[in-house]
């Protein structure tokens, strides 16, 4: 009996006769791909990294199951398993011949046959010990996939299930850190729907929709991120607003009548006689505030856009930066804390999802450059007399 007839005969089963697949909200992917392989050119890659079984359950990832034939011992497939959940973060994880089932629980270290698999209401409570209201109220609200146009990819559901699970637990200054390409206005998408869904605020209440808004320092990242976040004018239309300066100078103040808002620094900061616009706000107008590329001057000691982020100090603010911690940008992540999640570009390259580059050294004319002021800046922050 080979392993596909392993699977059907044998695991299928005993899966099934645990619940899996049977109880309300549970599910069994199969064949999960967890990476694509590193790209190692002339249309080559490394092998792909796929999961013969994993069990969802309130829409979260709570155990890999690896399989194996038969005429294997039963625990052939504990490195794989192992792996597998490592990868993932998964905290259970089994390896089954068919016959068996040998459990290992990544946290505690605790491995050793099973005499069957643990149902889907059972490994929740293994997994989340202590009861929290509002991640079951987040766990209740799928993903949502613009009608199956999102590829999956498990950093996303990793960093997305951090940032919820710390705000379940009354977090306010939240850090993701994952390279450039990775999908992180993706990921506030998905972190943003599932707030608005479940009608999380301030007031840890579920009386209200939140009221969310995207701050960037530049129009083509705040335009991009409304395009993204789309599908909620779709589904509540009146929900995304744009702030701009003509809408604003056109009315007089700035909107207060929506749920998703986007804009720039810049707009923020001006106003009349000194005012700048978002004074106009209550300081606790908004729930959320998602700060794209936040090493850019957001989380600045001394730059020019921290007092919008201290005037909402009351809001939960979740930082997003490809940039990990240097000296130089060292004040953002004193501001926002230690990452709830990380995902570096040397990752990205090892599962495939970035391509691999070379560092070329190539020789300018251009030796060494002062700033003077001026000089037009078009991007980022420089100090006047510095030699770069």
């Amino acid at each position: 009996m080979n392993e596909t007839e392993t699977r059907a005969e044998h695991i299928d089963p005993a899966l099934k006769a645990a619940g899996w697949g049977v109880v309300d909200g549970s599910k069994i992917l199969r064949e999960y791909p967890i990476t694509q392989g590193r790209l190692e050119g002339r249309g080559k890659r490394a092998q792909k990294m796929i999961a013969d079984y994993i069990l969802m359950y309130r829409n979260h990832k709570l155990a890999v199951v690896e399989a194996k034939a038969v005429d294997k011992e039963l625990t052939e497939g504990v490195g794989q398993a192992k792996e597998y959940a490592s990868k993932l973060t998964i905290r259970f994880t089994y390896a089954t011949n068919g016959l068996g089932i040998y459990g290992i629980d990544m946290e505690t270290g605790a491995e050793g046959e099973l005499a069957s698999f643990p149902s889907p209401e059972e490994l929740w409570n293994r997994t989340f010990a202590t009861a929290n209201a509002w991640r079951d109220r987040f766990a209740a609200v799928p993903l949502e996939d613009k009608g199956g146009t999102l590829g999956e990819r498990y950093f996303r559901d990793i960093a997305i299930e951090r940032v919820l699970e710390a705000v379940a637990n009354g977090k306010d200054r939240l850090l993701l850190t994952l390279a450039t390409g990775t999908g992180k206005t993706m990921i506030a998408f998905q972190i943003a729907w599932k707030l608005f869904q479940s009608r999380w605020n301030l007031s840890r209440e579920p009386t209200r929709r939140p009221r969310i808004l995207f701050l960037a320092d530049r129009n083509i990242l705040a335009n991009q991120a409304y395009n993204a976040f789309s599908v909620f004018e779709d589904r509540s239309p009146g929900s995304c607003v744009r702030i701009s300066p003509d809408e604003i100078r056109r009315t007089g103040r700035p909107p207060t009548n929506g749920s998703i808002f986007f804009t720039i620094f810049q707009t923020f900061m001006c106003g009349q006689n000194d005012a700048p616009y978002f004074g106009q706000y209550p300081k606790d107008f908004f729930d959320f505030i998602i700060i794209d590329e936040c090493h850019r001057g957001g989380a600045n000691d001394e730059g020019n856009w921290r007092n919008i982020m201290e005037y909402f100090s009351p809001a939960v603010q979740l930082g997003l930066t490809a940039t990990p911690k240097r000296r130089e940008n060292a004040d953002t992540y004193q501001y926002f804390g230690e990452p709830v999640y990380i995902y570096s570009l040397k990752d990205g390259i090892n599962d495939g999802f970035l391509t691999p580059f070379r560092v070329k050294q190539i020789s300018t004319t251009l030796d060494e450059y002062v700033y003077t002021p001026d000089d037009t800046v078009i991007e980022g922050e420089l100090e006047a007399g510095r030699t770069s």
